[in-house]
């Protein structure tokens, strides 16, 4: 029963997948670590400017903001309750202190996750990263669908 773990895109050419999700945490090219992955804030670029990887066709959805909201609870909503257990502000001073850190929080964390999760696709050849692969997609549609 010695099962080889299951690597997309072959194991004889695998992607380092820990390097990719720092490189697009930082915002940079996944393959080449030097290239801006976003054009804005969370427009990612056409391409990487300095290897020509083309950023197309990732599929980040609905997964970077379930990671901040994640996240960013994981860590403020302890500390209301900490605050709220041994110092006991009034509710002014919690809502005064909670919701800017909650919204610079969130705000912080999302392109992080969204450059994540890109250079986790990139890593496993996701949604458009393996030259080989079609994808089933023809024509900017998924196979199956009615355009």
């Amino acid at each position: 029963m010695s099962e080889t773990p299951l690597t997309f895109g072959g194991a004889a050419d695998r992607r380092p997948v820990w390097t990719a999700i720092g490189r697009g945490a930082r915002g940079r090219c996944p393959q080449c670590g030097q290239g801006k992955l976003f054009r804005a804030y969370l427009k990612p670029a056409d391409a990487c400017s300095n290897c020509g990887l083309d950023f197309t066709g990732h599929q980040a959805d609905d997964a970077p903001p379930y990671a901040t909201l994640f996240v960013v609870g994981k860590i403020t909503i302890p500390g209301a309750l900490f605050v709220e257990r041994f110092i006991n502000p009034p509710l002014w001073i919690q809502f005064a202190l909670w919701t800017p850190i909650l919204i610079f929080g969130s705000l912080w964390f999302l392109p992080i996750s969204k450059g994540a999760l890109i250079g986790l696709q990139w890593a496993n050849r996701m949604h458009g990263f393996d030259p080989d692969d079609g994808e089933g997609f023809e024509d900017g549609a998924p196979a199956g669908s009615q355009v």
